[in-house]
């Protein structure tokens, strides 16, 4: 409009139609990049979810999935577990104590506490068939529960080859690392989350991988559980001793 002229009812109404109308556009835009955004993400997320295959269901859930680059697997299990998260986190966090009740452990000690409650340690397995393997640990405490019980347990560990030197006629692993997620579900019982990679090394036979895969994951949830479920009762005699 020119300066001076006289506005009238019709060009504001004019006006006003056209700023809704450009509002309208916006929002029809935002709403496009929002959902092109949820699209995308969603898409993210079910790429990440491909190439997982699922081994076993029951008892636990156990998926495995090719590393890429490398002979190993990621191995992601799950499941419910008969003893409280606080007495799995307990058997979990004493690492001297594997060698006595850890599937295949014939020798587990902590070599350094590391800042934040973090953990090196070194484990010897007596593997069937095969040559023994060995592999140093640092193990990072990402959370912890509190006294009453509640909260999440989740610790993470990746392998340190060279902490120490090699030991002679045994086989040092260098790519191991997983996590331990356990959670409370009730009185004496837990979900846990176990995930793991590690590339055993040297020369093993195609069947002991495939059986590892699914059978050691089985056997290392019930060796946790049947050791939580003893450290409860050690504790409970402990605690009547004490109460007499």
């Amino acid at each position: 409009m020119r300066r001076g002229s006289r506005v009238s009812e019709a060009d504001v109404k004019t006006h006003r139609a056209r700023v809704a109308q450009e509002e309208r556009m916006k929002m029809l835009w935002g709403g496009a990049a929002l959902a092109a955004c949820a699209l995308g993400f969603a898409a993210g997320t079910s790429q990440a979810a491909e190439g997982w295959s699922t081994v076993a269901e029951k008892p636990y859930v156990v998926k495995v999935r090719a590393r890429p680059g490398t002979q190993a697997k990621d191995v992601w299990a799950e499941g419910e577990l008969a003893a409280s998260a606080a007495d799995v986190q307990a058997v979990l966090r004493d690492v001297d104590a594997y060698r006595h009740w850890m599937p295949y452990v014939k020798e587990s000690r902590l070599l350094k506490e590391l800042p934040d409650e973090g953990q090196l340690t070194y484990t010897r397995l007596d593997l069937p068939v095969v040559s023994a393997r060995d592999y140093i640990s640092n193990v990072v405490l990402e959370s912890k529960l509190v006294e009453d019980g509640s909260g999440v347990f989740a610790q993470r560990w990746q392998a340190e080859p060279d902490a120490i030197p090699q030991r002679r006629g045994t086989v040092r692993i260098r790519l191991n690392e997983g996590s331990w997620r356990v959670e409370p579900r009730g009185e004496d019982k837990s979900h846990a989350v176990y995930r793991f990679t590690v590339d055993p090394a040297g020369s093993i036979p195609g069947f002991l991988a495939r059986m590892g895969q699914k059978d050691a994951v089985e056997d290392t949830f019930r060796a946790v559980e049947k050791r939580a479920r003893q450290h409860a009762e050690s504790r409970q005699q402990e605690s009547n001793a004490h109460r007499d």
